[in-house]
């Protein structure tokens, strides 16, 4: 954890003398995805709404190593898919026998689509065209790859089915272009950077899942669920595909200070436009979807801010 001081965040609500500004970091995920954008744009609200604070969003393998990055102290606030940060709080999934208790939920941001993606002329046309397929499932220790793997696990396909490659946006979208794979996975906010520029070049196919498949992906992941891409998202994509979708949370560890949770909550809540600025996805960044969507417990300083403007905390959400 980063250090804080009782100055520092006292300064925070009454508006004390200045100290010097302490570094927080942002930990996100790789450039060509949401986080890295939306991480950037919290920084910034940080930078200039919470006092005696400065951060910086950095980037990452995402949402799994994103907990582990806040669990040993090396972030102080990151992004993750709300399966995987499920996952590592409750020790299960693959975070079992390593449980990290001691993360909390600031916000819920926005749903990641699962978004299954290939080339005209691929003969891919559903997710059991993949079997015998060159298929990236995303960086490692990434929720793409978590996602990927829970999808095709559900509906009969496993990993000597394929033949799968770990990498991130940019490089699926690179080696989609440059023939290297025949399909990729991406486990992001709609549009994305990395396939709205594959699809200038290319003539893209986003692949649609059955509502079969769907029922048993979330028989699987009830944290799943079922949601549309709209046509025209991207070129060449133009009527809307069915696909599963995961809330993003933003996480924080239980040792940061509740003053400073509060801070950033509400400095967060009350600039909600430098966000949706930086990002559209940031449009669905709003208290109901936090207390819908958030899976495990709230930081008590979150909490704070949010009983405080008359929200009604579920019971699943008090620490």
């Amino acid at each position: 954890m980063k250090l804080f001081t009782a100055l520092a965040a006292a300064a925070l609500l009454v508006g004390g003398p200045a100290v010097a500004q302490q570094q927080l970091s942002v930990a996100t995920g790789g450039t060509g995805g949401v986080y890295y954008p939306m991480g950037g744009g919290l920084a910034e609200v940080i930078n200039n709404h919470v006092e005696g604070y400065s951060a910086t969003a950095e980037v990452t393998g995402a949402s799994v190593e994103n907990m582990g990055l806040v669990a040993k102290g090396d972030a102080d606030l990151a992004l993750g898919l709300a399966d995987t940060v499920y996952q590592a709080q409750t020790g299960t999934g693959r975070f079992e026998g390593q449980q990290l208790e001691m993360l909390r939920g600031v916000a819920s941001m926005y749903a990641n689509m699962v978004q299954i993606v290939t080339l005209e002329g691929s003969g891919i046309t559903s997710l059991a065209d993949l079997k015998g397929k060159r298929v990236s499932v995303g960086a490692p220790g990434s929720g793409t790859e978590v996602n990927a793997n829970a999808i095709l696990a559900a509906n009969g396909i496993s990993y000597d089915d394929i033949e799968e490659q770990r990498l991130n946006f940019n490089e699926t979208a690179d080696a989609l272009a440059n023939g290297d794979i025949d399909a990729g996975f991406w486990s992001v906010g709609a549009p994305t950077s990395s396939i709205l520029n594959l699809a200038t070049t290319q003539s893209i196919v986003m692949i649609e899942l059955s509502d079969a498949e769907i029922a048993a992906s979330q028989a699987a992941e009830p944290l799943f669920a079922r949601t549309a891409l709209a046509g025209g998202t991207y070129e060449g994509v133009d009527a809307d595909v069915t696909v599963l979708g995961v809330p993003n949370v933003l996480v924080a560890s239980s040792e940061m200070p509740d003053d400073l949770a509060y801070a950033i909550t509400k400095a967060m809540f009350e600039n909600i436009d430098d966000l949706k600025a930086v990002h559209p996805a940031a449009n669905q960044t709003t208290v109901d979807f936090t207390l819908s969507a958030t899976p495990i417990p709230l930081h008590p300083g979150a909490i704070r801010y949010y009983e405080e403007i008359g929200a009604s905390i579920p019971d699943r959400l008090k620490p």
